[in-house]
C-alpha cells in the first residue's frame, strides 16, 4: 500500500488557507507593506500586482524546492535572487505585452517584486526544507494572502477616494453626490493605505484573541 500523501491533504490545504486568515504575510508577519501602500489607489492595478506576486511566489518556491539539495549553502541567497529575478522579468514582459496600460500604472513596482520580503522569506523558511508540491502550494497561499490585502485596501481607496470601482462610476449611480457626498481625496494618499491595513490588523488580531479565549 502506498504511503504517498494526497495532493490536497488537510496539511496541504492548511498551507493554502493559513495565509488567507491568521497567518497573513502582510497583516501578521508585516511583510510586503511598501507595495501595498503604493499600488492600491485603484483596484485594477492592485489585482494585476496580486496575480503577479502569486505567480512569482508559487513558481520561485517550486524551482527552489526542486533545486534545494543541489544548491551550495554559501550561494543559496544568490540562487534564490536569480530565480526570482528571472520570473519577475518574465511577468513584467507579459504585462507589457498584454496589459500595457496597467503595466505603466504599476511602473517600477513590478520590478520591485524582486525585493519583496515575502518571497525571500518563503524561500528561506519553507522551500529550502520542503518538497516541491508543498512549496508550490505554500507559494500560492502566501501570494493569495498578500493579494487579498491589496484587493481589500484598493477597493476602499478607489471607492471612497474616486467614487469608482475598476474605473466604473459607482457612487454617482447611487445618487449620493446629489445628497452632498464628495469624494474623500485623503484615501488616494499613501497614509490612508497604512491606516486601512492597520484597521485590518486590529480586526484580525481581535478575532484571533476571541478564538484563543474560546478554546
Amino acid at each position: 500500500m502506498s504511503n504517498k500523501e494526497p495532493l490536497f491533504s488537510a496539511k496541504n490545504l492548511k498551507l493554502l488557507s493559513g495565509p488567507l486568515n491568521l497567518n497573513n504575510p502582510v497583516t501578521v508577519q508585516v511583510l510586503g507593506v511598501c507595495s501595498a501602500l503604493a499600488v492600491t489607489v485603484q483596484l485594477k492595478p492592485a489585482v494585476v500586482m496580486a496575480i503577479s506576486v502569486i505567480v512569482v511566489t508559487a513558481f520561485s518556491n517550486l524551482v527552489i524546492s526542486l533545486l534545494r539539495n543541489t544548491i551550495p549553502n554559501r550561494i543559496r541567497i544568490i540562487v534564490q535572487l536569480v530565480v526570482i529575478a528571472a520570473l519577475v522579468i518574465l511577468v513584467d514582459q507579459i504585462l507589457k505585452a498584454f496589459v500595457y496600460d496597467v503595466s505603466k500604472q504599476l511602473s517600477v513596482f513590478v520590478g520591485l517584486i524582486i525585493t519583496n520580503c515575502i518571497l525571500m522569506g518563503r524561500l528561506e523558511a519553507f522551500a529550502m526544507a520542503n518538497k516541491p508540491w508543498q512549496s508550490f502550494v505554500d507559494g500560492i497561499g502566501n501570494g493569495l494572502g498578500y493579494g487579498a490585502i491589496l484587493v481589500i485596501v484598493s477597493f476602499f481607496r478607489e471607492l471612497l477616494g474616486s467614487g469608482t470601482i475598476w474605473g466604473y462610476q459607482i457612487i454617482e449611480k447611487t445618487g449620493l453626490y446629489d445628497l452632498g457626498y464628495s469624494n474623500n481625496g485623503m484615501f488616494i494618499l499613501p497614509p490612508m493605505a497604512l491606516i486601512i491595513i492597520g484597521v485590518i490588523i486590529w480586526i484580525q488580531r481581535s478575532r484571533k484573541r476571541e478564538l484563543i479565549e474560546k478554546s
